[in-house]
């Protein structure tokens, strides 16, 4: 985002003074970075993750954190690896003005119609909550979804930092309630998924359905949208030192997103059977839901969707900064091969008014065509976060340091898997 006031900025000796220890700076970028990955996706994760029997799942929790540490971790270098500016305006230092354009242009609608999604979802989230716990009428839709935008647009003028700020407030709720409904589960644990794991799988039904399940934890555990300004401002606090601070930020974040979300998830898949995973993934709905029916538990009933607006509410504000910065990045590179500009001022507010009347319009009307454009996003998203940061690794004199890097193979590799299985079930 542009025009915003970060704490080098506002304290420019603090990027050679603060360069040893955790910070608090540290810590609310953990939780910003944790805000923005884990959101509404977590509660559909152990349908998603469950539904294909117990040992795709055990491997699928070894590999969430490598899977999604070093593919964020190689976006992060890639945007710290240019002169200045956000990853807009890296790519084009490094691949030129056209492919600066194309990639610009892929990145925004990569995130954007994950806001759109948000805004449609927090919408329906406060009607139904209003109308079966509340017992009372919610207003109209148009009126609802304009209140709901605005209030989030408010916490975005106040800039960047207090957005990142509120995320990290928003986490310790959310997680507070996710270990506590995971432990409240440990009663009803059985036997049954373990069950599954004696009878065994033929390789190639183990082999599918790692390989289908592979992007459903990939975008879990996603926060390609906020690394960009992740890494900017580690650049502006930390100077020389910001790998290295990054890196252990996005260590620490990734650690805590996979030992929360997967107790989590363990913690539901344990407490239902397959068959029951099965019916929850027929009926579509999020695991919180399916929970509060299969035990008939009013705590569980109320506590869903106030779960469901924080998780939502935190993940709208973590991509709205990516959002607005690939529209921000489409409108500078437009006008600057015009030889045009705007000041910061002005672009903030066309980028604010763009997105309160698209956020607004499209949550009002609720069109189905969502869930496809979600799903089209998908492989952007894929190509985005895993192969180009390693193809620039090949080609950027600044990044050739990390080349030679087993951990590289792996990214390039669950990329190549995410990509496939995502076009895959897109597929008729």
């Amino acid at each position: 985002m542009t025009d915003v006031r970060t704490p080098a900025a506002e304290h420019p000796a603090i990027a050679t003074t603060v360069t040893k220890g955790w910070t608090k700076h540290d810590t609310t970028w953990m939780l910003g970075l944790y805000g923005t990955a884990i959101g509404a996706g977590t509660l559909f994760l152990p349908i998603n993750a469950g539904v294909g029997g117990f040992w795709p799942l055990i491997v699928l929790a070894l590999l969430a954190f490598p899977m999604t540490f070093f593919a964020h971790r190689g976006l992060t270098r890639f945007v710290l690896s240019g002169k200045s500016g956000d990853i807009t305006e890296v790519v084009e230092e490094h691949f030129g003005v056209g492919a600066g354009k194309l990639i610009t242009l892929l990145y925004f609608f990569a995130i954007f119609p994950i806001l759109l999604v948000y805004s449609v979802a927090l919408t329906n989230t406060l009607s139904s909550f209003m109308e079966h716990q509340l017992q009372m009428a919610p207003p109209p839709r148009a009126i609802l979804s304009l209140v709901l935008i605005l209030g989030l647009m408010a916490i975005v003028r106040c800039g960047q930092g207090v957005i990142v700020k509120a995320m990290s407030v928003l986490v310790y709720p959310f997680v507070a309630a996710l270990l506590l409904l995971a432990v409240s589960l440990i009663p009803n644990w059985n036997g049954a998924f373990f069950a599954s794991a004696s009878e065994g799988m033929p390789l190639p039904a183990f082999f599918k359905t790692l390989w289908l399940a592979i992007p459903v934890m990939v975008f879990s555990f996603n926060h390609s949208p906020i690394i960009s300004a992740f890494a900017v401002d580690q650049k502006r606090v930390y100077g020389a030192q910001a790998e290295r601070k990054s890196s252990g930020i996005l260590a620490t974040a990734h650690g805590m997103m996979v030992l929360t979300v997967m107790f989590f998830c363990f913690s539901c898949v344990l407490a239902l059977s397959p068959a029951d995973l099965a019916a929850a993934k027929a009926q579509n709905i999020s695991i919180l839901s399916y929970l509060a029916n299969h035990f008939q538990t009013p705590v569980i009933a109320h506590a869903a969707p106030l779960i469901a607006l924080v998780a939502i509410t935190k993940s709208f504000l973590g991509h709205y900064i990516g959002a607005s910065e690939g529209f921000q990045g489409l409108i500078v590179k437009s006008l600057r091969g015009r030889n045009r500009s705007m000041s910061a001022k002005a672009l903030e507010r066309c980028t604010a008014l763009f997105m309160v009347l698209t956020c607004w319009a499209v949550a009002t009307f609720n069109p189905s065509i969502l869930g496809m454009i979600e799903t089209l996003g998908g492989p952007i998203i894929a190509c985005l976060l895993f192969l180009m940061p390693m193809y620039a690794i090949r080609r950027v004199p600044s990044l050739r340091q990390y080349s030679g890097q087993v951990s590289n193979v792996f990214v390039v590799v669950i990329g190549l898997i995410a990509l496939s299985a995502i076009v895959f079930s897109v597929l008729p």
